[in-house]
């Protein structure tokens, strides 16, 4: 009972008040790379399709899930790459939902024979929605005598609006480095007219290939790579920063997620990572294990990510071949 009414507080609280929403965090972002980087739109062979599952705090009553679908191409004759991106991400009983639908393009310009710099843009679609039927409220679950009057939610407004991304990527053989402003059209996140936004949201990540083994040239072998995301929002901010091992066909990857003495936690995360890679299916299983303060009630969370390259090249083919950017496909 007391749990109900706690939760029942909270989302009253957030549909009452002035807030700032913050965006889903995959832990596979690489898997993803839409959803980190417009700049990676059509970094690709030739096609591409992403999908991606977080199930966040399990044990944790209500849902906290994201879903995401992307598809993406190399207009290789043009250096460039379009492609499409939509997130799903819905929290609570209420099935509190966030969905964006994005185009994206990106173009890759050569700086030299090693160094490439690829910016992007994102626009896209953001609707908010509420499910108020799902909801219980103080009338329904009143367990004593004293009858409590039926509550009957005032009607919003329907909660839709335009958003803008941008990126730079910048990489050669074996490093990468990269930034992503997000909501840069700060879109509305408020059911009754307040004035409440999506704040800007910025990312830097990068990385380095420690060990880089091939074969036959151009197909990778083993490949030990050091790699980092930050990601700061309003007044939330978060690393990740770990290693990917892979042994062909196998990939494992261990992170940690966290500012140490910077927060009173330890930090927030060990995540763990397996996968397969084959030369056009990519399967990818995390976990992260919680060790901040939630550690005994959250059981963690679960992401899952499939990625799927395919081209239409015939033998003898004499396409542009694209620049292969190092970093990690988990």
């Amino acid at each position: 009972m007391l749990r109900r009414i706690i939760y029942i507080s909270v989302l009253t609280f957030i549909l009452c008040t002035n807030g700032f929403s913050q965006d889903p965090t995959f832990s596979q972002f690489y898997a993803n790379q839409l959803y980190l980087s417009p700049s990676f739109a059509g970094a690709t062979e030739e096609y591409r399709l992403s999908m991606n599952y977080r199930n966040q705090w399990p044990a944790i009553p209500g849902v906290f899930h994201t879903y995401s679908v992307s598809f993406d191409k190399a207009l290789i004759n043009f250096n460039s790459g379009i492609g499409v991106l939509a997130t799903y991400d819905v929290a609570g009983s209420g099935e509190l939902s966030t969905t964006n639908i994005g185009l994206l393009y990106s173009y890759d310009f050569n700086i030299n024979r090693e160094w490439h710099v690829r910016p992007g843009v994102n626009f896209k679609f953001y609707y908010l929605g509420l499910d108020l039927t799902k909801l219980l409220w103080s009338s329904s679950i009143n367990g004593g005598s004293t009858p409590t009057p039926s509550i009957h939610p005032p009607a919003f407004d329907k909660v839709a609006d335009v958003d803008f991304a941008t990126s730079a990527l910048v990489y050669n053989d074996r490093i990468w480095a990269g930034l992503t402003l997000d909501h840069l059209l700060v879109p509305k996140t408020s059911f009754y007219g307040e004035d409440a936004k999506v704040p800007i949201k910025f990312n830097l990540y990068g990385g380095v290939q420690i060990i880089k083994k091939t074969r036959l040239r151009t197909k990778l072998r083993e490949v030990l790579s050091v790699a980092m995301n930050f990601q700061t929002q309003a007044k939330f901010f978060q690393t990740d920063i770990g290693l990917y091992y892979y042994k062909d066909p196998l990939i494992f990857g261990l992170w940690y997620r966290g500012i140490p003495l910077v927060t009173s936690q330890a930090g927030d995360a060990i995540i763990g990572l397996v996968g397969i890679k084959t030369s056009q299916l990519h399967i990818g299983y995390s976990y992260d294990f919680t060790i901040s303060n939630l550690i005994s009630s959250s059981a963690g969370a679960h992401e899952v990510s499939l990625v799927y390259e395919f081209t239409s090249f015939t033998i003898g083919s004499q396409k542009k071949r694209i620049r292969a950017i190092p970093c990690p496909e988990f």
